[in-house]
């Protein structure tokens, strides 16, 4: 019997008539979908599409899916309406860049599915993604990690490599890459916002050599640091979706090869009943597959 799954994937197929338009669609590589098919039509024993150099058709068997498909995703749908309490709101917590695009990702997908939730992206600033769990001023967040998840469930969701960020005039900002003892005499920026080991594991205090960062100016949010290092006051260190979500000409990325990525958390409340919470991590969890 076919899964809602693999209708989801019929009815795409033929909507575009096309498998790669709709593997495009769905997220998926062309070669997935087209395996998938194949593994449905030998299930069920018919051939669903023909395939010809403008596209693919349904067949007499496949229209027959489509129509049956297209009621059972339809009514599926509307059980996971009245199962999901498909209105209200989802905040989306996030620190600078969250997950990179994946935190984009989701909040599409899930908007897409749901189109009747009010989705609030809340930004904050150096750990602050935590703390608003706990006090309930967001439903789920992606937390940069090393942070302190007592009491909440979380999940590793990203991992991305850690970049330097330097003034574009600065000695070492042509570099392919560096080491961070490299740094130890440049200022580092660093914030008394954030606990004391998140600023220590992000300024890699201590150094592989076992030198000590050298401490610069301080700053409260992401605008504050970016300011400070373009006019060379101090150099900071970054994950890599930073060197995108965050591009200046008066800036340069070079990649630190030598200490630890950053690892991306989706975290939230424990006892937290909300379902709308329990379908944004499920979403996360397929596009991180």
């Amino acid at each position: 019997m076919a899964e809602i799954r693999q209708l989801r994937y019929v009815l795409a197929v033929a909507e575009h008539g096309s498998v790669s338009r709709a593997a495009t669609e769905l997220h998926l590589s062309q070669s997935a979908l087209s395996e998938t098919l194949r593994k449905l039509e030998v299930e069920l024993g018919v051939q669903l599409f023909t395939r010809g150099g403008r596209g693919v058709t349904p067949t007499a068997a496949g229209e027959a899916l489509v129509s049956a498909g297209a009621e059972a995703v339809r009514a599926f749908d509307a059980a996971l309406d009245a199962a999901r309490g498909q209105t209200g709101r989802l905040r989306v917590g996030f620190e600078a860049t969250g997950a990179g695009r994946l935190s984009t990702q989701a909040r599409a997908r899930f908007l897409a599915r749901f189109p009747h939730v009010r989705v609030e992206p809340r930004r904050y600033d150096w750990g602050g993604e935590v703390a608003a769990l706990r006090e309930g001023e967001t439903d789920v967040a992606f937390v940069w990690l090393p942070a302190d998840l007592t009491g909440l469930k979380s999940e590793i969701v990203a991992s991305e490599p850690r970049f330097a960020g330097l003034a574009c005039d600065h000695p070492l900002a042509r570099r392919a890459e560096l080491a961070v003892d490299e740094l130890n005499d440049e200022p580092i920026m660093w914030t008394r916002r954030a606990p004391r080991y998140w600023v220590d594991w992000w300024a890699v205090n201590p150094r592989p050599s076992g030198a000590q960062p050298r401490w610069g100016p301080e700053n409260d949010n992401v605008e504050e640091m970016l300011e400070q290092v373009a006019d060379g006051s101090a150099y900071c260190i970054v994950g890599a979706s930073m060197t995108t979500f965050y591009a200046r000409p008066d800036l340069a990325w070079v990649p630190i090869a030598d200490i630890d990525p950053l690892r991306v958390a989706l975290a939230w409340r424990q006892r937290d009943a909300n379902p709308l919470v329990a379908a944004f991590a499920a979403i996360v969890r397929e596009l991180t597959v």
